[in-house]
């Protein structure tokens, strides 16, 4: 099981201190928390690498105002907009990381160019990401479809929907 996991992204810089609107990764309730240190992914040039959080003011259950203890002023927080927080999957709360099983059951993929691809039978967690597993709504047969950010194009919840854009020929494999 990986030691990190990735729990929230820095969106856009809030105010002059540092500030950052946060969102949550997809699937998961906001994580971050006081005290919490956390790792900025891809790491940028004359940026910190890691941080601790120092005040969260929640928006919405998805999204917060977060500030860090090394993130002083506008110029250090626009460096870091963007970036995914990954936090040590050890010091989030028990059970946060678990989703119900079969909570991703039966929501349609569709790929940005090619339109429905099927249904999400499960999910397979892997080393470096997880996979969706799809029933192809034409052959019937099980696809999958990396679970990444460079992948996922929208996660509408209301629909139940999962809008991917694959490297051509991946749903073919």
């Amino acid at each position: 099981m990986r030691a990190w996991t990735d729990v929230a992204v820095l969106a856009k810089t809030k105010n002059l201190q540092g500030g950052f609107v946060a969102q949550g990764a997809a699937g998961l309730p906001f994580l971050l928390f006081e005290g919490l240190e956390v790792a900025f992914v891809p790491p940028v040039l004359d940026a910190p690498r890691r941080a601790r959080v120092t005040s969260v003011a929640p928006a919405d259950e998805r999204t917060a105002v977060v500030t860090f203890d090394v993130v002083e002023g506008i110029d250090a927080a626009e460096a870091l907009v963007g970036c995914h927080c990954l936090a040590r999957r050890a010091d989030l709360p028990d059970g946060a990381l678990d989703a119900p099983e079969g909570a991703w059951d039966g929501w349609e993929v569709h790929d940005a160019a090619s339109g429905l691809v099927g249904s999400v039978s499960g999910i397979q967690e892997m080393p470096g990401q997880d996979l969706l597993e799809v029933c192809s709504a034409k052959e019937g047969r099980t696809i999958l479809v990396p679970l990444v950010d460079a992948f996922v194009v929208e996660v509408d919840e209301d629909a139940r929907r999962i809008v991917v854009d694959v490297p051509d020929g991946l749903l073919e494999l």
